[in-house]
């Protein structure tokens, strides 16, 4: 009789001690990180009625905290340049477009850099802990809920000599996954600007993602308009409004099912 109580009361702590763990884990929202470089960050230029919380979007602070989405998303970025750069990106409108097709609380972890190399993004970069701060930062919000996606917009600084980027990009997609514990989480790269002058070089490498990395696929730039002029190889607003919908269409096909 006393072996018998002993080990349901050691089952029972374990279950106890199982639930306790959990208890503050939920599934609240889909999650979404972004990261990348100064396109991911946001530059085209913010209108007045950029100003406005997104409706049933939320984003984490830099404290960790869950809190509305309002312009500049890339504001709560542990890692980013002055405040005043950071304007519109593409998740403004990828976030209402999700809300709008699926329904869910959408949750987004905005943690780009401007000017950054996929080098500096590397695991264990002691120098630049951008890998590090996406991770821990990501890791946070999956307190709340389930990471849908990790979207990737970056590769201006690498587009002069691509021939291994795609090697780095799937090395930090699997240390990713792995430390996210995401096994299968959807990778979307964008394109960089048609009109960049290394485009011709950078495009059609990343158009082959997804022969390189499982799970993965990538957005175009096509059709897109500079943010100044054809020097410059930020997006403008619009441009970035359509990218953040490119995304979204991709992300209701391979996470949703949605055509």
């Amino acid at each position: 009789m006393k072996k018998r109580f002993l080990f349901t009361s050691f089952v029972l702590f374990v279950f106890l001690t199982s639930l306790s763990g959990q208890s503050t884990k939920t599934d609240e929202y889909d999650v979404y990180l972004f990261i990348g470089q100064s396109n991911m960050a946001g530059r085209g230029t913010m209108i007045e009625e950029d100003k406005r919380p997104l409706s049933n979007v939320w984003i984490l602070n830099q404290k960790g905290e869950v809190v509305p989405a309002v312009n500049p998303l890339n504001q709560y970025s542990t890692i980013r340049k002055e405040l005043s750069m950071q304007q519109i990106n593409p998740g403004n409108s990828f976030s209402q477009e999700i809300v709008k097709q699926v329904g869910r609380k959408v949750l987004l972890v905005v943690n780009a850099r401007g000017g950054s190399s996929i080098s500096e993004w590397e695991k264990g970069n002691k120098q630049t802990p951008f890998y590090a701060e996406a991770v821990r930062r990501c890791k946070e919000a999956q307190r709340y809920g389930t990471l849908r996606a990790i979207l990737w917009h970056q590769g201006e600084s690498d587009s002069a000599h691509p021939e291994n980027y795609l090697d780095q990009l799937a090395n930090m997609v699997s240390h990713l996954r792995k430390d996210l514990k995401a096994k299968a989480v959807p990778f979307i790269a964008g394109e960089i600007a048609p009109w960049h002058k290394n485009a011709s070089r950078f495009n059609p490498m990343i158009r082959t993602i997804s022969t390189r990395i499982a799970n993965a696929d990538y957005v175009s730039s096509e059709g897109t308009t500079p943010l100044i002029d054809e020097t410059d190889p930020h997006f403008g607003r619009d441009s970035q409004l359509l990218l953040g919908k490119r995304y979204a269409d991709k992300v209701l096909k391979m996470v949703y099912n949605k055509k």
